[in-house]
């Protein structure tokens, strides 16, 4: 049985856009994960810590035969693989994999929150998820991506990134 899933992707050290590239390679790569579609890179203002680098953020979709656990175990390891360090909250990052939904479930464990507690508060997630899934409806909030992104105000600022011709 496989199930949808939302994980959302960041970066702002090194080459973040590579990072953001990378981290969704090996989350293809990963047993019982397939990517199946991808949202375009963001740019966007730093939340909280300010005083750093714009991130790039994009979300994917994802079909995964993974418990939401066994999930958050692959993500950890992608953000280790890649060099992560959780040094400071809200802090500059090589790699952020966030599992930001799974399919309707609501999950509140010592591990795990889904959906993702911050997602509803944020521009940069909430943006690129809703080129993917705008009638997504939380299932805690009861409403849908496009309506809770409407709801928030335009700062910090979230600019979609256009490829060069």
């Amino acid at each position: 049985m496989t199930y949808k899933a939302f994980i959302g992707i960041g970066s702002n050290l090194g080459s973040p856009k590579e990072n953001c590239e990378k981290a969704i390679d090996l989350l293809h790569a990963s047993q019982g994960i397939k990517v199946i579609d991808r949202s375009s890179l963001y740019e966007s203002e730093p939340v909280g810590k300010i005083e750093q680098n714009w991130f790039v953020n994009t979300v994917v979709t994802i079909n995964t035969s993974l418990t939401p656990d066994e999930l958050l175990n692959i993500v950890l390891k992608i953000e280790t693989t890649m060099g992560r360090e959780r040094d400071e909250k809200w802090g500059p990052r090589i790699i952020d994999l966030d599992l930001l939904a799974y399919e309707n479930n609501v999950i509140n464990s010592d591990t795990l929150t889904i959906p993702h507690p911050e997602m509803t508060k944020r521009r940069f997630v909430l943006l690129p998820l809703s080129e993917l899934a705008g009638d997504y409806i939380h299932p805690e909030e009861n409403k849908t991506i496009l309506d809770l992104l409407k709801a928030l105000p335009e700062t910090p600022q979230v600019n979609k990134i256009h490829p060069t011709l």
